[in-house]
């Protein structure tokens, strides 16, 4: 697992741009007094160091007295986000409107409330041309502050029409905050358990969205209030495997931004999430036509300037485009192609070790393991499993629980005949335990168990009988989560022809590209 550092000077630090270390020497170094140059030399040393170690700091740098290196931190920490707040983007809707109610708080404070008023009229279109509903209220409340105070004679009607403003504004506001909360709520309860498992976990999940959504849906007339509408729609049906549903209401998410285009460079995130749960459904219905179309359109994305001069957007983009990657190339079933990847995507985990998520780091060790596992490199799988297996977290339990069912498969590739039965007494007792054993699982344990007893004649037969029962279970919703972590009818198809599982998938594929 990375190496994580928990001090948050650390992890400033090692966030700069080039430019941005350039920037913090010139603004550190405008004066020259003592304490500003102790600043510059702990920069120095930090910057320069692989992993924080308060100790070899101190060590290699005496001028630094132990007593003093937790003042001198706070200080050099307020110092560069100074630094930074300095480096203006201009094209950056926050800081345009932030400027604009400076430039009117000085105006007001010089007792020119006109003109401050005109400021703040022009901040108003400003915020309303870009959905900014919050600065409105600030801007608004702002205004009614001045008027309340002194007789302006601005414009007639003043009061009646900031009070319809601010109603208008409160109610967006409101609406927004609580489909906000309802979409937050919904993909929390994703990262904690995963997909549904059966009716009970379906009907909560329901129940639990529909009571909070209520009659919300008819309400949403403004950008904000339709993307977390879309969201709240988009993990309800995805938690419950309704992935038609998903798909439509990710399309929705995508196409609101591609009818107002200039939102992209202010939400830069929300689009990257909506094109990536987009992909995301394509890969779950198996659709690798749009798959492809859309994976093509978001690495065009991922190369624009909006993504390139941003740490974050890079960020997002590598996992987002990777993940969509490993996912078209488990449909094509082209995992030994897939395999080239993996030491580019270590590489990168490595450069943005101090900015990636567990859950992230958990799906890239699931996804690389089942891509050794379709290459038939079984050795190679069960060490990126045993990474997700030996991490102790709270996170994504139905990940936790098909890594351990994939880790014993592979050992059951591998003929480790001797540590199988205690493997799947562990693993079953796991899934027990989560409440995570589906039927399809069922039928997997009892066949391990009865194949240690079955010749090579006789083992044939209960394969056959296993893929039956199971290719029964495929348009069952709650068992659709087994199949798609792992592609367990195809790894029998192989077993039964005696080739490779990626070869079986790669014939599929390309039945289906011809029908």
């Amino acid at each position: 697992m990375p190496n994580r550092s928990t001090d948050t000077l650390f992890q400033l630090i090692k966030s700069l741009e080039k430019s941005e270390k350039r920037n913090f020497k010139l603004y550190a170094n405008r004066n020259s007094s003592g304490e500003e140059l102790k600043i510059v030399q702990l920069f120095d040393a930090l910057d320069k160091m692989e992993d924080y170690d308060e100790a070899l700091l101190l060590r290699k740098n005496d001028t630094i007295k132990k007593q003093q290196l937790s003042n001198l931190k706070a200080h050099l920490y307020k110092q560069i986000l100074s630094s930074l707040r300095l480096i203006n983007d201009e094209t950056n809707i926050d800081i345009q409107l932030n400027e604009q109610m400076d430039y009117a708080r000085i105006l007001y404070n010089k007792g020119l409330y006109l003109q401050s008023l005109k400021v703040l009229d022009k901040a108003k279109d400003l915020a309303k041309a870009n959905n900014q509903f919050t600065y409105l209220e600030q801007i608004l409340f702002f205004e009614k502050s001045i008027e309340s105070l002194y007789i302006t004679r601005s414009i007639q009607n003043r009061a009646e029409q900031l009070s319809k403003e601010s109603v208008v504004v409160n109610n967006s506001l409101t609406l927004t905050s609580e489909l906000s909360n309802l979409s937050l709520r919904l993909y929390s309860l994703y990262i904690q358990n995963g997909h549904s498992r059966n009716e009970k976990d379906d009907a909560a999940v329901q129940n639990f969205f529909v009571d909070n959504l209520g009659d919300k849906t008819s309400q949403c007339r403004y950008f904000y209030e339709k993307l977390y509408l879309y969201q709240s729609y988009c993990w309800n049906a995805f938690i419950r495997q309704d992935f038609l549903q998903y798909y439509r209401y990710t399309q929705k998410w995508v196409t609101l931004f591609e009818k107002e285009p200039y939102m992209i460079s202010i939400e830069t995130g929300q689009y990257i999430k909506g094109m990536h749960n987009l992909m995301g459904s394509h890969f779950d219905l198996a659709n690798h036509k749009k798959l492809q179309v859309t994976l093509e359109q978001f690495a065009v994305f991922c190369n624009s300037e909006i993504v390139l001069k941003n740490v974050n957007n890079r960020i997002l983009c590598f996992v987002y485009l990777t993940i969509s990657t490993l996912n078209k190339h488990f449909l094509e079933g082209s995992f030994t192609e897939g395999l080239q990847l993996v030491p580019e995507i270590e590489a990168k985990i490595k450069e943005y070790e101090i900015y990636m998520d567990r859950h992230r780091i958990l799906v890239f060790d699931y996804k690389i393991a089942c891509l050794y596992f379709g290459s038939s490199d079984y050795e190679k799988a069960i060490d990126y499993l045993n990474k997700i297996i030996n991490w102790k977290v709270d996170l994504r339990t139905d990940l936790q629980c098909y890594s351990r069912l994939l880790h014993l498969i592979a050992h059951y590739e591998l003929g480790n005949d001797e540590i199988l039965d205690s493997l799947i007494k562990s693993v079953y007792r796991f899934m027990a335990k989560m409440q995570n054993l589906s039927v399809v699982e069922e039928e997997i344990f009892k066949f391990i168990r009865k194949s240690f007893q079955l010749s090579v004649k006789t083992i044939k037969p209960e394969l056959e009988k296993l893929l039956v029962k199971l290719k029964k279970l495929q348009d069952n919703r709650f068992e659709t989560r087994a199949f798609i972590y792992l592609d367990i009818i195809s790894w029998l198809e192989s077993k039964l022809e005696n080739i490779p599982v990626q070869d079986v998938l790669k014939r599929k594929f390309a039945g289906k590209r011809i029908n």
